[in-house]
């Protein structure tokens, strides 16, 4: 019998769009893989189903903190992994990763794989809940990370620094595997596209951690010398969540471009010049950041954890301190002013992600694990 290995996830959509070629690869290396996920949209559902990926549905939400929802969470968790007998389970954000964790105890000591894409909003941000948020829930990760078999991802090494140096876990239970992985075939240079002036590209969930008001506010200064343009999509369950309807009267200022949410992000990359993520959010490694390389594209970011493990300050990209809007609106005047610059750092990208960050690298890594977990 193939063993049966099982990815529990709160965010269908992410799946689909960072962890679903993952899934796909352990199933072609002889795994037999199962998705327990929350109520699925119809697109997720259409793409996993499409795959022929068996789906097993779970009330787990990614924001909520109804005690007694979070506990029947957690005890749904259990019955699923007895009735589903996992021999390995993959556990991704923090709500499967503490409740997933527990009830793999409960159910046996399942081996599990727990994974990070980044310290998020509980551990990153200074509102008075996030804090509050953040002191209760490290009992809880201790809890779920201290089973013998349990084994944790991070994206970058100050993570992973944060959760043992807070005791959360001992650092031989924990490895770095950098995102999740880039396609250099989909995502590949292209030319710069001839406008009458470059197109600055923010993309992604639409967060005001994200950096989305520093963003519109560097656009604001340098009116006229580019296009500032905007692709992405809300999450409306989070405190962080900028309303597509900001975004519109952005658009009708005329401060921005309001691009909606977009699912051809090869072309996007294609139709700028720069991209640009001045994030104070807990990232991982961004997606945007690594596809931007990956299509040889100039970058400018916050010199925050995730963000300089893709763009190293001046060889592919400009680093600034965040919520400096000076900074930024300076480094991208530099960029948006100097093809040729752009070119260079978009060549660098291209080789930085090449040589670290691409999909086969994540797998490689990641199936590695799964078959040191079961041994």
């Amino acid at each position: 019998m193939p063993p049966r290995l099982l990815y529990v996830v709160n965010i269908p959509r992410f799946f689909v769009s960072h962890r679903l070629p993952l899934a796909l690869a352990a199933r072609d290396a002889g795994f037999d893989v199962r998705i327990a996920t929350a109520d699925i949209d119809a697109a997720s559902q259409e793409r996993i189903s499409a795959d022929r990926l068996p789906l097993h549905p779970v009330p787990i939400s990614q924001h909520g903190m109804n005690p007694l929802r979070e506990a029947h969470t957690l005890l749904a968790l259990r019955r699923l992994y007895r009735r589903v007998r996992p021999d390995l389970l993959h556990h991704i954000s923090i709500k499967p990763v503490i409740y997933g964790g527990i009830a793999a105890r409960l159910a046996g000591d399942i081996p599990a794989i727990h994974a990070m894409s980044g310290l998020g909003y509980v551990f990153a941000s200074d509102d008075p809940k996030a804090r509050i948020l953040a002191r209760f829930s490290q009992p809880a990760f201790k809890l779920a990370l201290a089973g013998k078999r349990s084994r944790m991802i991070f994206q970058n090494p100050n993570d992973q620094d944060v959760f043992v140096n807070r005791g959360l876990i001992e650092r031989d239970k924990t490895c770095v595997i950098r995102g999740s992985g880039v396609d250099p075939t989909a995502f590949r240079p292209r030319a710069e596209t001839e406008t009458d002036r470059p197109v600055v590209l923010f993309a992604g969930r639409l967060l005001w951690q994200k950096g989305l008001a520093q963003f519109v506010e560097a656009a604001r200064r340098l009116k006229g010398s580019a296009r500032f343009r905007v692709v992405g999509y809300e999450e409306k369950t989070s405190p962080s969540n900028v309303p597509s309807s900001q975004l519109q009267a952005w658009h009708d200022a005329g401060h921005i471009e309001w691009g909606g949410k977009r699912d051809d992000m090869p072309n996007v990359f294609a139709q700028c010049h720069i991209v640009c993520l001045p994030s104070t959010y807990g990232e991982g490694v961004p997606k945007v950041l690594v596809e931007a390389a990956a299509s040889g594209r100039a970058c400018v970011a916050t010199n925050i954890p995730g963000c300089r493990e893709i763009v190293r300050h001046q060889e592919n990209g400009y680093l600034v301190p965040p919520n400096d809007v000076d900074a930024l609106a300076d480094a991208l005047r530099r960029l948006i002013n100097d093809a040729r610059l752009r070119r260079q750092f978009g060549a660098r990208g291209r080789e930085i992600a090449l040589a670290s960050f691409t999909l086969s690298h994540v797998i490689k890594e990641t199936l590695a694990l799964y078959r040191a977990a079961l041994r």
